[in-house]
């Protein structure tokens, strides 16, 4: 009895075997290659498909006006020192059509004196760092937006700035 149970071991373990049939060798290449071939299309479209597009942007991005602002010179807000500080600035405005000088033009007073009515609240400390930079350019751009609405400004851009 010992010998038919060692026998019929392994039969059992030949049908279980028999029954768990592997996929042949062709299949598994023909899958490979064909996710392969997937991801290739998706790599292609996702990386070359788009060049198109930017074109356009780039040339728009060209195409920017700048308008120069006359020089600012303001005297900032006194710091517990008392010291005089002199903010010195000369910026340019970044318009998308040449048409919107038209409309920002005859609004300049206005604009100056919004951006000198903000710059003299400002402290010293205010302008430190880019952090304090990318503020007042922000604050700026803002300020400047309302004063020639229905215009928009798209940036401000500075070409000099002096605290002294």
């Amino acid at each position: 009895m010992a010998n038919e149970d060692a026998n019929t071991a392994p039969e059992e373990g030949e049908e279980g075997e028999a029954k768990k049939k592997k996929l042949p060798l062709p299949v598994i290449i023909g899958a490979a290659v064909v996710l392969l071939a997937a991801a290739g299309g998706a790599a292609y479209m996702f990386l070359f498909s788009g060049g198109g597009s930017e074109q356009p942007e780039l040339e728009e991005a060209r195409a920017a006006i700048f308008y120069d602002l006359p020089t600012i010179t303001v005297n900032l807000s006194d710091d517990a020192d008392n010291d005089e500080v002199f903010l010195k600035l000369a910026i340019a405005l970044e318009l998308s059509d040449e048409s919107l000088i038209e409309i920002v033009e005859p609004r300049m007073p206005r604009v100056l004196d919004t951006f000198q009515v903000y710059l003299r609240e400002l402290r010293r400390s205010d302008l430190e760092g880019s952090a304090g930079i990318y503020r007042l350019k922000e604050e700026l751009r803002r300020r400047v937006n309302l004063a020639v609405f229905p215009a928009q400004v798209d940036s401000i851009l500075f070409k000099e700035i002096l605290v002294q």
